[in-house]
């Protein structure tokens, strides 16, 4: 399948196929990795990194996967470069499709990396934005195939807590595409906007997908093959919103008592990270202090530790995904 020269903006830039395409390259791509017999597709490539938003899976994957495929990156962040400041995006991406093979941004509004994208002569790939997290989504969805060996217009699974975010947004999209079924969990007013439930009803009539949309855990875990959740509050929001945050979803919290509504003795538990699960970091310890939730925000430590959270592959996976977009659209 050809992909030369693609962005990868939002989850729909790729058909049903291309998507299972790209999951099925990174799976190939993770085994060769593992055995040591890695053909280098993309030496001598130069790839840009722009991250006007902190990272750690991200960033680490964009360069490792770089680096094992023989191409070298630069990453800048909103300190060491001009985008946006005293050059503008358009400016910014002639100039850097002149350098570069792909340009990867990682940053705030979708219309910021779609101009990037309209202005580069070079492939552009979303690292996130506040409306869509497209890379993450290659990664679930690998992790989920290689833990219940379904494909996933066989799976179902329930996301629980914030579902107006990228995350949310992205599942609720990315599962339509594919043709999964996926129940969503959360108070109505923190479900995906109404513009994002109607493409995702659009794409599920299409592609044979099911949605639920429900306020009800009782409702959307029974069946499910995997428990997703996302933190609270998400990078950029004020930390004066914890606290209502937290009275909101507080019963949304993914725990023992949630992972056995599913009914299903395997069922697994995923998280794109980072979690607050303990008081092991300094926002972990201040929220805890101030809710009195002590047993982790979202998902609770037991859980998340737990032989059912398969979190750190799903983690291992943005590398693989990763590697599958650049070799895809950029490799030889």
């Amino acid at each position: 399948m050809n992909l030369q020269g693609r962005d990868f903006l939002k989850e729909i830039d790729f058909t049903q196929l291309e998507f299972l395409y790209l999951i099925d390259l990174a799976i190939d791509l993770k085994a060769q990795k593992r055995e040591r017999r890695e053909v280098r597709r993309m030496v001598g490539r130069n790839i840009c990194l722009i991250f006007e938003k902190t990272s750690t899976r991200t960033r680490c994957a964009f360069e490792v996967a770089a680096f094992d495929q023989g191409a070298q990156t630069t990453y800048l962040d909103g300190l060491s470069s001009q985008v946006g400041h005293k050059e503008s995006i358009a400016d910014t991406a002639r100039v850097l499709s002149r350098y570069y093979d792909a340009i990867e941004y990682r940053g705030k509004t979708q219309s910021q990396v779609e101009e990037l994208a309209e202005y580069s002569g070079v492939p552009v790939y979303n690292g996130l934005t506040d409306e869509w997290h497209p890379t993450q989504m290659l990664a679930d969805f690998m992790t989920m195939i290689e833990h219940s060996g379904k494909r996933p217009n066989e799976i179902a699974f329930t996301y629980v807590g914030d579902a107006r975010s990228n995350m949310g947004n992205s599942l609720l999209v990315t599962s339509a595409l594919l043709g999964a079924d996926i129940r969503i969990a959360s108070p109505k007013q923190l479900w995906p906007a109404e513009d994002v439930q109607a493409l995702a009803r659009d794409l599920a009539e299409k592609n044979g997908g099911k949605i639920l949309l429900t306020e009800d855990m009782d409702e959307a875990l029974p069946g499910s093959d995997f428990v997703h959740t996302d933190v609270w509050v998400s990078m950029g929001e004020s930390a004066e919103v914890w606290k209502e945050r937290v009275e909101l979803l507080g019963s949304y919290q993914v725990n023992d008592a949630a992972l056995a509504k599913t009914g299903n003795p395997n069922a697994k538990f995923m998280h794109c990270l980072p979690g607050f699960h303990n008081e092991q970091t300094t926002v972990g310890r201040e929220i805890a202090h101030k809710t009195g939730m002590h047993d982790g925000l979202e998902v609770t430590h037991d859980v998340f530790e737990s032989p059912a959270s398969v979190v750190f592959d799903q983690a291992e996976n943005r590398l693989h995904t990763i590697k599958a977009i650049m070799v895809a659209t950029i490799g030889d």
